[in-house]
């Protein structure tokens, strides 16, 4: 085996690839330089300095692996990749301890105002009394996210005597339990809460998720921190708030803005900041240059890796009849995602017809990554997404059913959570149209498009127009509906497809309108 390090790596993920293969380290090369000796390795370790072009990817003949000693592999051309069967792996653990701490770190800092307290003294000040701070054991923590990040915080959080509360709708009670965290909904976590931490993704659904509307119902004197995304938290709200009293202190390291310019956040005494400092330790650069490292000799010696970022390699045969399905059952997963209401406990997937034949753990894991990334800020993948689900104790569940009588496969997710069941089923017309055929025991024919709206409403003349005309004055238009019903009168489900997502203020009208139960926008 024969690997090819591009970028500066540290002594340790080096020795670790040394220690089962022979590695050059050539750093700095241009493209063409790239191109020129790619042909040579069977894999590539970088960091963020080299770009992994389609050109290098074609020249690239022997090349099993490309390994990433970090998060992100936006250097990277993915598609590029996976089309030649090249494994692409990140090291989405490395740095977790490293951003538990800083939250930790920023927390007590707030608590005991040291930025303001050093500055001041160095200032050649004695200002003792103008730097009162608080304790923070028995205080309560929130923490909006519990992915790996946040269960460091909170067991942190927790052995120095604060009380954890969590919101986290993709992890279960049990586990939660485990961890010694409370889950509650959000706005309980926002009243309760002496400090909130936020640790999730920036995803359309968590941008500005903490707005003037959240921070009105918070404690007075509540305190914020972000190490997680700038933008989770609106800038401009957190600044009245800080301004009016309402925020005692606010602690980022992140901004929507990197680096932030003209931000006035920075020019408050209340606000603690730091460089995107959340990954910058020596051992946490040492961790993903070998976890990195310890990923791309796994793949080489045929080993099965949790932290792939593109498709998984499959037996041709295999992926020949369901290749057709992944997408949809990743759609599925997305769909029921932003539909089911409380904590998740268990998710079933059943199988019905021709696809009941085949080898169908691909097609679970990508109805799983469809259903844990959108509100996930680990990185989740078709590899380790059951692992995930595991390890946020989800059940999963497979079952299979040779006989169908509507469709030739068809494939129905299930969602069973404190607040009950929530299903939906998928199916193929032909090998390239995916529909959407039932929602919650509701018959419809619908195509899963990247906006659609899910109503709930009676079954009545002129709600359905009504919903038609709020759209229209907002020049939305509609691409497709269909309505499911059980009986005349009773009980209905309206599925539009949308060419535009639609603003919170219409979501809002949409739902004032008498005999709507239920309104979900979906983003696929």
């Amino acid at each position: 085996m024969k690997i090819l390090v591009s970028d500066p790596l540290s002594f340790e993920g080096i020795e670790a690839l040394q220690k089962e293969a022979d590695v050059d380290v050539i750093t700095k090369l241009s493209e063409d330089e790239l191109i020129e000796i790619i042909g040579n390795y069977d894999g590539l370790v970088v960091r963020s300095g080299t770009q992994v072009t389609e050109r290098i990817i074609e020249h690239a003949h022997k090349l099993k692996v490309i390994g990433r000693a970090g998060v992100g592999v936006d250097n990277i051309d993915l598609d590029a990749a996976t089309r030649r069967g090249i494994v692409v792996l990140n090291a989405p653990e490395g740095n977790t301890v490293a951003a538990a701490e800083h939250t930790i770190a920023m927390m007590m800092s707030l608590a005991r105002n040291i930025p303001a307290a050093n500055a001041s003294l160095k200032a050649g000040e004695w200002r003792r009394n103008d730097f009162m701070g608080i304790e923070i054991r028995d205080k309560i923590i929130g923490i909006i996210g519990i992915g790996k990040i946040g269960t460091e915080v909170a067991r942190r959080a927790i052995g120095l005597g604060m009380k954890v509360l969590g919101y986290d709708p993709f992890i279960t009670p049990e586990r939660a339990k485990s961890l010694g965290v409370e889950l509650v909904e959000l706005p309980e976590l926002y009243k309760r809460s002496d400090f909130i931490t936020v640790h999730t993704p920036l995803t359309k659904e968590s941008r500005s998720m903490i707005s003037a509307k959240e921070f009105a119902i918070m404690k007075d004197g509540v305190r914020i921190i972000n190490c997680a995304r700038g933008g989770i938290i609106n800038e401009q709200d957190l600044y009245d708030a800080l301004v009016s009293g309402k925020i005692a202190g606010a602690a980022l390291d992140v901004f929507v803005e990197e680096p932030p310019k003209n931000n006035p956040l920075l020019t408050l005494d209340n606000v603690i900041v730091t460089p995107h400092l959340g990954a910058s330790t020596k051992e946490a650069q040492v961790n993903v240059a070998v976890e990195a490292a310890e990923g791309v000799i796994q793949v080489l010696k045929g080993a099965i890796v949790t932290n792939a970022v593109n498709i998984p390699t499959l037996p041709a045969e295999v992926l020949a009849v369901i290749e057709p399905y992944l997408p949809l059952a990743e759609k599925l997963g997305k769909f029921m995602a932003q539909i089911f209401e409380g904590q998740v406990r268990s998710i079933k997937l059943l199988y019905s017809g021709i696809i009941s034949k085949q080898e169908v753990g691909p097609l679970t894991n990508a109805v799983l990554k469809g259903f844990l990334r959108p509100s996930m800020q680990d990185a989740v993948n078709a590899v380790n997404a059951p692992i995930i689900a595991k390890e946020r104790g989800i059940k999963v569940t497979e079952s299979k059913v040779s006989e169908e009588e509507d469709f030739a496969s068809l494939i129905t997710i299930c969602v069973y959570t404190d607040k009950g069941e929530y299903t939906a089923a998928g199916t193929l017309f032909g090998r390239k149209d995916p529909r959407i055929v039932k929602i919650n025991g509701y018959r419809v024919d619908a195509f899963p498009s990247e906006h659609m709206l899910v109503v709930m409403h009676t079954d009545r003349p002129g709600i359905i127009g009504r919903v038609g005309m709020l759209l229209g004055k907002e020049n939305i238009n509609i691409a497709g509906m269909q309505v499911g019903r059980e009986e005349v009168g009773g009980e209905a489900i309206m599925v539009m497809e949308v060419d535009s997502s639609v603003p919170d203020r219409i979501l809002e009208e949409i739902e004032q309108i008498d005999g709507i139960k239920k309104v979900d926008q979906i983003n696929l």
